[in-house]
This record gives structure tokens, sequence and C-alpha cells, in this order.
């Protein structure tokens, strides 16, 4: 299956009638950068995580309030799992298909091995739109929590919800 890039993420939202607001931008790769860019203003942004176990043999997509920090003993320890660490930029294209600063819960729809699983702070669903990346750090979609989740369901990959 090929990749989903931001090309395919808008087509496969449309192909799902799942309504979402788009802004372009440069490309942004921090949080920081957002803010400068006034994305922030419209909604809070996701942070996202690429994490692996300490043998390398589990993998985790995490994603967080952007204004979060995760404590990577803490979502360990709720995940049961051994010691986690970030995960190369090679892992990163390998199981996701994406390079740094592109990171998003979409990237689980490339993970054709569902290797890995994506993990989502429950402080999330309270927000009234989620704002993520299509896969490309040129531009940010703004749709709901309850949409996000419609698409990322149908990748067939463990989802995780945590308390952060």
């Amino acid at each position: 299956m090929p990749l989903y890039d931001k090309a395919k993420i808008l087509a496969y939202l449309k192909q799902m009638g799942i309504p979402y607001q788009i802004k372009e931008h440069p490309p942004l790769f921090t949080m920081e950068e957002m803010e400068a860019c006034g994305l922030t203003s419209r909604g809070d942004v996701c942070k996202n995580l690429f994490l692996r176990d300490n043998k390398g043999r589990r993998h985790f997509l995490v994603v967080l309030r952007g204004d979060k920090h995760a404590d990577l003993k803490q979502v360990a320890s709720l995940l049961g799992t051994s010691r986690l660490g970030f995960a190369s930029s090679q892992r990163l294209l390998q199981y996701l298909g994406v390079t740094p600063g592109s990171v998003s819960p979409f990237c689980i729809l490339n993970d054709n091995s569902h290797s890995v699983t994506l993990v989502l702070d429950e402080d999330i669903a309270q927000l009234p739109l989620v704002g993520v990346h299509p896969n490309d750090n040129t531009a940010t979609l703004w749709l709901t929590y309850t949409n996000l989740m419609q698409v990322v369901a149908a990748s067939g990959n463990s989802i995780k919800t945590i308390k952060l």
C-alpha cells in the first residue's frame, strides 16, 4: 500500500466525509515555531513523540497536547514497558514513513505491519479542535477528536489512551 502523504491524507478525509480546516505554512519543526506562526491561536496543536522500548522491539507514537511535557518514565510505566527513548529517524521512516518534523497521528496509516501502538493522552479528547500535520510539516489540519479517532482507528493498529 502506498504511503499516506499530504495529498493522500486529504483525499482520504474527503473520501470518509470528514470535515477539516487546513492552514498551509512554511515547514515547522517545533511547538515554538508553531506558536510564532500563530497556529496555536486557532486551537491546540498536538505534540507527537515516536518512541521505542529499551530493546527496540516495541514502538509507540505518543500524541499529547502541545503545551504538555511527557515524562518518559511515567509513559513507560503507564504502558507497562521497559525504559523508553526516542526512536531514530531511520526507524521513523521505516515504521511511519515520514521524516522528523512531519510526525502526526495520521502516520499510523503508514504502518502496514501494525508494529506501532498509537498512544493518546486523554486530555486531547476534551479539545474542541485538534491540530495535526497531514504527515507533512507544511500544513496543519484542524478536526474534531472524534473525527481524528475515526481515521486512526481505520489503521487497525493498537490504540491506547493514557492520562499524562
